[in-house]
């Protein structure tokens, strides 16, 4: 049996049958399916190589952004989503033992779609995104490297987000190693909330003073 033939035969089959008999929510849940197909069949370990749909509803804020976009930055978000169309999935994380998923990058993205009808309608009031399964403090470290990796993200946001990962009993060593910081910044990042119990009897490097 030629397996190649096999299956481009099926995807000829497939494209040529006629979906105007299908509701939207079957649409979607023949994307999503033929989207884990796909994925399995290229067998790379990618998010970004298994989109998903997912209602708006689903798609959950998070309460540790630590990327603010100013009105002019976001009304050129909003214009180039409409002019261009969303050309980036939203990144999501599972919520573990619960229904739904939660932003870790593209709150902005996902505020627009949820926000204006244009866009909303436009995707049928479903979310593209891809789905990382992290724990909380996992999804916090990876927010925060999505947005350092841009360049985008305030200082105090992220010192804050430090001191939640120390409460979550992360070391500076593992923090630093995570979000791409040496032992100085991690210190700095703590130093700045003005919590100093989080960091005492840790000392700074000569760079610091």
């Amino acid at each position: 049996m030629n397996t190649k033939h096999d299956i481009l035969d099926f995807i000829e089959k497939l494209s040529a049958m006629s979906t105007s008999t299908l509701t939207m929510k079957d649409r979607v849940d023949i994307f999503n399916q033929l989207s884990d197909l796909s994925s399995t069949i290229v067998g790379l370990d990618h998010p970004v190589l298994n989109v998903k749909l997912v209602s708006t509803s689903q798609v959950q804020d998070n309460d540790y952004n630590p990327n603010a976009v100013a009105p002019p930055e976001f009304r050129l978000l909003k214009h180039s989503i409409k002019k261009d169309g969303l050309t980036m999935p939203i990144v999501v994380g599972r919520k573990r033992g619960e229904e739904g998923y939660v932003i870790i990058d593209g709150y902005h993205r996902t505020q627009i779609i949820k926000d204006d009808l244009a866009v909303n309608a436009s995707l049928a009031n479903y979310i593209p995104v891809v789905v990382l399964d992290r724990s909380l403090d996992d999804r916090i470290s990876s927010s925060i490297r999505h947005n350092m990796a841009r360049g985008a993200h305030q200082v105090e946001l992220t010192a804050s987000l430090v001191i939640k990962l120390k409460e979550m009993a992360w070391t500076n060593e593992d923090i630093g190693k995570e979000l791409g910081m040496d032992n100085d910044e991690v210190l700095r990042m703590q130093q700045i909330t003005g919590l100093a119990e989080a960091f005492k009897n840790q000392s700074f490097s000569n760079a610091w003073e």
